[in-house]
C-alpha cells in the first residue's frame, strides 16, 4: 500500500547515515511488512539494502547471517551446499531449519525474495518461524548502538513479546551469528496449524550437538520464543519437567489458536522433536 505519509527515503551508505533514525524514521529493508498496512508516525525511510552487506560470511566460529538476507537466500541453504556456494567445509546439517521456517511462514516466492532475515526477527511476530529458527540454533544478534559500538545479544533474550524487542530507539539489527557446534547439530522439526494451509499454531525446533547437548525451542504457540536447554538427549521425565517451568502467561491467544490448544499441542510435538533428538 501507499505510505502517504512518507516524505523522504534515504538510502544508507554508511553507517553514518543511520543517525536519524527515531519516533518518525524507521529502517526499511524488505519492506513487506512496513508497507502493508498503514504506518502514520512515519515521516521518512531510511533504507539499509544500500550499506551491502553480504548476506553470509562464513569464519572460523561459524556462520553470519546479515539482517538484510532475503527469505530466498536464507532458504537456500541445505547440508552440504549450504548458501549456494562450493562446499568449504564438513556439511552443516543444522541449516536444514532455514528452508524449513520458511515454508512454515507460507509466504509466497514474490516475498521470499523480498522479506529479509532482519525483519523476521525484529517484527518478533510469535509465527516469526525464521526467528524461531535461529533461537533454536542459539543465534546471537548484533546490533549496532547509536553511539557507534556494537551490542551482542543472545537470541533468545532479543524478543519481549509480540512485536516488542530489546532494541532501543535509533539502533539496528546488523546480524545474527550462529555458532559452529549448533550447525553441525542433529535438529528436529515440528509444526501444527488449525487448517492445512493456515498460520502456524505451534512449531518445534530441537538441537543436538555433538557432545549431546540438547535444547527445544517452542515459537508461535508463545508469545516469545521458549527454550529448553538439556545436558544431554533429554528423556520423557526431564521434558515433562520442563514443560511444567513454563509460564502459562506465555501460551498465545489469537484467532489462529488458543491458549489452551496451543499449549496441548505444543507438549506433544515437544515429546516428538524429543525422541527423534534421543535417535540420533
Amino acid at each position: 500500500m501507499d505510505l502517504d505519509t512518507i516524505r523522504e527515503v534515504v538510502i544508507a551508505r554508511e553507517r553514518e547515515d543511520l543517525a536519524v533514525l527515531g519516533a518518525s524514521t524507521a529502517v526499511l529493508a524488505g519492506g513487506t511488512f512496513l508497507f502493508s498496512e498503514p504506518q502514520d508516525q512515519l515521516v521518512r525511510l531510511v533504507d539499509i539494502t544500500g550499506l551491502g552487506w553480504p548476506a553470509f560470511e562464513i569464519g572460523d566460529d561459524g556462520l553470519e547471517i546479515a539482517a538484510t538476507c532475503t527469505l530466498a537466500e536464507f532458504a537456500g541453504a541445505a547440508p552440504g551446499r549450504e548458501l549456494g556456494m562450493p562446499v568449504l567445509h564438513d556439511p552443516w546439517p543444522g541449516t536444514a531449519l532455514f528452508a524449513l521456517s520458511c515454508r512454515a511462514l507460507l509466504a509466497s516466492h514474490k516475498i521470499w525474495r523480498t522479506a529479509t532475515v532482519g525483519g523476521n526477527v525484529c517484527l518478533a511476530l510469535p509465527a516469526g518461524a525464521v526467528l524461531g529458527a535461529l533461537v533454536a540454533l542459539d543465534g546471537t544478534a548484533v546490533v549496532w548502538t547509536t553511539d557507534g559500538a556494537d551490542r551482542c545479544i543472545p537470541l533468545r533474550e532479543f524478543v519481549l513479546g509480540p512485536g516488542r524487542t530489546v532494541l532501543r530507539s535509533g539502533e539496528v539489527l546488523r546480524s545474527i551469528r550462529l555458532p559452529r557446534s549448533s550447525l553441525l547439530a542433529r535438529t528436529s522439526f515440528r509444526k501444527i496449524a488449525l487448517a492445512p494451509l493456515g498460520r502456524s499454531g505451534a512449531v518445534v525446533m530441537g538441537r543436538r550437538e555433538r557432545d549431546g547437548r540438547s535444547a527445544v525451542t517452542i515459537t508461535a504457540a508463545t508469545t516469545r520464543p521458549v527454550v529448553l536447554d538439556f545436558a544431554a538427549p533429554p528423556t520423557d521425565g526431564a521434558i515433562r519437567d520442563a514443560l511444567g517451568t513454563i509460564d502459562p502467561a506465555l501460551w498465545f491467544d489469537d484467532p489462529h489458536g488458543s491458549p489452551e490448544w496451543r499449549g496441548h499441542v505444543a507438549r506433544v510435538l515437544v515429546r516428538e522433536v524429543a525422541a527423534e533428538l534421543r535417535e540420533y
